[in-house]
């Protein structure tokens, strides 16, 4: 196979490499507006993973492909997405099909979701002699936290962290383990069984014990601007460089709160980006940090260490690194995007011009089929987001279906590796299947709870205020896809205690092809903020199938499989 591909964007002519995404090489050519809105502005790539539907192109005349999440092809002819969007042609003279006639794909143990965690409970349940079977919706399994390039990219592993990641795979695959790539479930029918497409075919997969691995997608903080071409998520940042080996320009502002902006930074100024600052709302430098540095160094010298080490070598690359700073607006200038720092109160600081803007705000967890399948979530103020309910051996409320990782409440990739393995065995130990001789969960146990300490101190030291609405201005969008502004969603909450649901009713605010994933924890917040009702996980909005996109020509599809 060639090193290099030839698509066309737009009439133009643009090179790439195999193994790439259809986002990742217009991103490195420089291609940032991907589709129009209704409204007449272009919006491009935000999250790179699949989550907000902004990166929507026609590819070789089939409208609505996810640039992020579709592979180049040599000659892929590729434009620009027309608003509302194209109405894909008919598939002429497809019969009608029942549930009955899906295909049916069966396992002792279905694992949805691929990261740290997926792959850990893969490994545990396999290794006691189970019939495993993983679905992944990235093309290359490993999760956000792993972040594999695709084999046709024949790069190597960037560090540790990326081997790490496909050592575990190998391992998945060397055991047994069945991984089904680019596997999109869509559907929890029961906690038993679910839907997905694969291929463009859907199918309806069972086991006798699941394990929900879906991980977690960024969090939204609105501000005049970032909707714009070429501001994205620090993860999609990162994303691309990882995964694709491509970068958005040579210019990078990376504005948030949280330790993964500073890694991400060093990542991509050893690839040979400026990275003009790195803005952190939290005060780092304040004297109330020690005691939160030092747990941290008692739990895990080494990570600590790490930490130590990235600040240091963005500091020696040129980055500015400006502690309680936020971007405040981003405006489209000559030669880029301009934006503009200060504080979360009010305050204005500098301005830079650059290519690209990351903003990464921490997370929240992708819990979407778990609330679908009645498992019970409790709201968490420590990490202002849902935690899902579960036992020692991390069963949910339901039985027989296990979580683990940051889908259940943001615990981080290691603890998510011991809470895969932890379920693995318990779930082997259900079914009636045994561990190989000298394994078991103790020593398992022990370590969670040593990165769960850590985790708590990690987040009392970039702990800070949550900006909520509070950077937006009136005519800022909250709403991405359905381009409702702040203004428009205050004016539909002013009159007294509305639902997240009367909003919804008279806004159309979460009801777009993200289905409500940035906005709606945005909303619930500000209306428990202004009713005084404590946040729990009937104040969202309710998850509806499909939970991720589905074509109908994929579940005409499923007949023929």
């Amino acid at each position: 196979m060639s090193d290099r591909l030839t698509i066309t964007f737009e009439g133009r002519m643009l090179g790439a490499r195999p193994g790439q995404s259809l986002g990742a090489a217009l991103a490195a050519a420089g291609e940032h507006a991907l589709r129009h809105t209704s409204g007449g502005d272009c919006r491009g790539m935000f999250c790179g993973m699949g989550v907000c539907q902004e990166c929507l192109v026609t590819v070789d005349g089939a409208p609505n492909q996810r640039a992020c999440m579709v592979k180049v092809a040599d000659g892929m002819v590729v434009h620009r997405q027309a608003a509302p969007g194209e109405t894909p042609t008919a598939r002429v003279g497809a019969a009608p099909i029942l549930f009955a006639d899906l295909a049916t794909r069966s396992a002792d143990v279905l694992v949805i979701g691929g990261g740290a965690g997926g792959l850990s409970a893969a490994l545990a349940a396999r290794s006691c002699g189970l019939d495993v079977l993983l679905l992944d919706e990235r093309q290359t399994a490993g999760g956000q936290y792993y972040k594999q390039p695709s084999e046709a990219l024949k790069v190597g592993p960037l560090d540790r962290q990326q081997r790490d990641g496909s050592v575990l795979r190998q391992r998945c695959e060397a055991a047994g383990v069945r991984i089904i790539d680019g596997a999109e479930t869509f559907a929890a029918l029961d906690a038993s069984s679910v839907m997905a497409t694969h291929a463009g075919r859907t199918a309806v997969y069972r086991a006798r014990a699941m394990v929900i691995a879906t991980g977690a997608y960024e969090r939204a903080v609105p501000i005049p601007g970032w909707t714009l071409p070429g501001v994205m998520t620090t993860g999609a940042l990162q994303t691309l460089w990882r995964s694709h080996r491509a970068l958005p320009g040579r210019r990078i502002l990376i504005a948030g709160n949280g330790p993964l902006n500073l890694q991400v930074a060093c990542e991509v100024m050893a690839a040979g980006t400026d990275v003009v600052a790195v803005a952190e709302a939290a005060d780092m430098l304040g004297p109330a940090r020690l005691g939160a540095a030092l747990r941290m160094a008692m739990q895990d010298p080494a990570l600590t260490t790490t930490g130590i080490a990235l600040m240091a070598r963005a500091w020696r690359g040129g980055a500015k690194l400006l502690f309680g700073q936020v971007a405040r607006a981003i405006s489209a200038v000559e030669g880029g995007l301009q934006v503009e720092l200060g504080n979360a109160k009010g305050g204005h600081g500098e301005r830079f011009v650059v290519d690209a803007v990351a903003l990464g705000y921490g997370f929240q967890p992708s819990n979407e089929l778990l609330r679908a399948l009645g498992a019970r979530h409790d709201f968490d103020p420590g990490i202002r987001a849902l935690r899902t309910v579960r036992t020692r051996e991390c069963e949910t409320t339901v039985p027989n279906l296990f979580a683990v990782g940051d889908a259940c409440g943001l615990g981080g990739a290691p603890a998510a590796l011991e809470e895969g393995q932890i379920a693995g065995l318990a779930i082997a130990e259900r079914l009636g299947a045994s561990p190989p001789a000298g394994v078991s969960a103790d020593a398992a146990h022990r370590r969670l709870q040593r990165h769960r300490r850590f985790q708590t101190a990690l987040w009392h030291l970039y702990d800070a205020p949550s900006p909520g609405l509070s950077l937006a201005d009136d005519a800022t969008l909250i709403c991405r896809c359905e381009q409702i502004s702040k203004g428009t969603l205050i004016a539909a909450m002013a009159d007294g205690e509305p639902s997240i649901g009367a909003v919804k009713r008279r806004t159309r605010a979460g009801m777009g092809r993200c289905q409500g994933r940035y906005c709606g924890p945005l909303i619930a917040a500000h209306l428990a903020d202004a009713t005084g009702r404590p946040l729990h996980e009937h104040a969202l909005f309710a998850p509806r199938a499909p939970v991720k996109p589905v074509t109908i020509s994929d579940l005409v599809g499923g007949s023929s499989s």
